[in-house]
């Protein structure tokens, strides 16, 4: 695919700089160098590999690639990207604008993540323009702790933290009691099963902070990751009732590039009729104990530092213990 270079006003003057749109599957691997030099001084511990973002980029909400990308090139070279994508929240009705700068170390804090970030947002105003003026609209972008640089550029911007989560996690090593309430049980989940206990995962997350709809493409896009592994699932059922679950996987991409043998137990959800009872807790031990079955040495999960449900403080009960910070920012529009 041909791209065409694109002007930015606000530029800065780099000698070899340029900029340009998408040039389809073949941007990938450039993609993936970003990510692994980013993921390396951000302390982000990713394994994002081809097939990822392969993936991923087959299944996108509302934003189109070839019009919603920018990449930025010196001298030939790709050394960052952004795009731009729009989502409406539940509750309360608001319309997210969100986009994102990845950015090779060695070209931060000149400029570069300015420019780019007002293309984001001249972009984002476009495709605002034709939505009705029915929801409260915010920009929106992602950071973490260790990225000082870049979340004072956000705050030269205008953009503040509006959301604040944590990335925990705890070794296989003294794992606590805990026990299904009576009536309650768990049981492998079958192929006809899998779509009723996403489903049921999405339910319990509407009260959560930020929460927007999935889409069939969402589901999709989980189906065909390598994130999705329901033999390792935790479901607690009441009779043919899902009221709880863990959708436990394992990132061996992510162990090799580590040297780690750690398991994930995430999307932990409980039913809202069936919460405070222990449910959650006891399928949390229960996945650490298959975990530990499979040869892995510790868990990880990640959690909303203001989780309306108490999860932050479950989690440190069971062990769990901070590795980094992540933060939503957002500026209104």
């Amino acid at each position: 695919m041909e791209t065409q270079e694109i002007k930015l006003n606000n530029a800065p003057a780099i000698k070899g700089l340029r900029f340009r749109g998408f040039a389809g599957p073949s941007d990938y691997p450039r993609m993936l160098t970003i990510i692994d030099a980013s993921n390396r001084v951000d302390k982000e511990e990713r394994a994002v590999t081809l097939a990822d973002l392969q993936n991923d980029y087959q299944h996108l909400n509302n934003s189109d690639p070839e019009k919603d990308m920018l990449f930025a090139e010196i001298n030939g070279e790709a050394i960052a990207y952004s795009r731009v994508e729009w989502y409406q929240e539940e509750d309360p009705n608001h319309r997210i604008y969100a986009h994102f700068v990845n950015l090779v170390p060695e070209w931060r804090e000149k400029g570069i993540e300015q420019a780019m970030i007002q293309w984001c947002e001249t972009r984002l105003t476009g495709i605002a323009a034709s939505h009705a003026r029915d929801s409260r609209r915010f920009l929106q972008t992602y950071s973490n702790g260790f990225k000082e640089g870049f979340n004072a550029i956000l705050a030269s911007l205008a953009y503040t933290p509006a959301r604040y989560f944590i990335a925990m996690a705890r070794p296989l090593e003294d794992i606590p009691a805990a026990d299904l309430p009576e009536g309650i049980e768990t049981r492998l989940v079958k192929e006809s099963e899998q779509r009723a206990v996403w489903d049921a995962s999405i339910e319990a997350f509407r009260d959560h902070w930020g929460y927007a709809r999935p889409t069939e493409e969402d589901y999709q896009a989980y189906r065909g990751s390598k994130h999705f592994q329901p033999d390792l699932w935790q479901v607690a059922w009441h009779g043919e009732d899902i009221v709880g679950s863990v959708l436990n996987y394992i990132d061996q991409d992510y162990n090799e590039k580590y040297d780690k043998k750690r398991g994930w137990t995430e999307e932990i959800t409980t039913h809202r009729e069936w919460r405070r009872r222990g449910i959650a807790r006891a399928l949390i031990v229960r996945s650490m104990h298959m975990h530990k079955a499979l040869g892995m040495k510790e868990v990880g999960l990640g959690v909303d530092t203001d989780n309306p449900n108490g999860a932050l403080k479950l989690y440190q009960s069971l062990g769990y213990q901070k590795e980094r910070t992540w933060i939503t920012f957002r500026k209104e529009r």
